[in-house]
């Protein structure tokens, strides 16, 4: 998810599912970009395909969005937790 286009095709499919062509008709880049993409998220569990005559049809995988949101939580907790523990910690003049 760390790539913007990745993030707008997201945004996207979380509107409605779509088409490898749609999506390139919304987006700056090539249809072959598209499927790249797609391959990755397919690949990382966020989206799924099904043939829609001679299309393939993406769709958000919401088990996969899920995971990675319980992921991201993880991070962030973590983060917050270290920063706490940053600005807990007495200073020198506290000492």
């Amino acid at each position: 998810m760390g790539d913007p286009t990745r993030r707008a095709i997201v945004a996207c499919l979380a509107e409605r599912p779509r088409a490898v062509g749609e999506l390139a008709d919304e987006l700056p880049i090539s249809r072959p970009a598209v499927s790249q993409h797609l391959k990755v998220l397919k690949d990382a569990g966020l989206v799924t395909d099904r043939a829609a005559g001679a299309r393939r049809v993406y769709r958000l995988n919401p088990a996969g969005v899920a995971a990675l949101r319980d992921q991201l939580e993880t991070f962030w907790n973590r983060a917050l937790d270290s920063y706490q523990d940053v600005v807990e910690e007495p200073t020198e003049e506290e000492q």
